[in-house]
């Protein structure tokens, strides 16, 4: 399992959620990515797009100047015909 890191710090809403977006869909399933970020609405912006991705967060911690994401990249879903 690959570790991948996404330093964020400084940008604003939406850029953090769209790069971890962008980011995510480059990852192999089983492949895990730490994301590093200072704007307060990526705290509901990233659960959100994780959860409509159907990744997983394996851990998130909120500190006073930052917040990080451990999320782990899953399977795609299968095609629906």
């Amino acid at each position: 399992m690959a570790d991948h890191h996404l330093d964020l710090k400084g940008l604003k809403c939406p850029l953090p959620a769209l790069r971890t977006g962008k980011t995510l869909a480059s990852l192999s399933p089983g492949e895990v990515l730490h994301v590093t970020c200072t704007d307060g609405m990526a705290a509901i912006d990233i659960p959100h797009l994780v959860a409509q991705s159907g990744d997983l967060i394996l851990e998130q911690e909120f500190g006073p100047t930052q917040l990080y994401f451990m999320i782990e990249r899953r399977a795609p879903p299968p095609e629906t015909l």
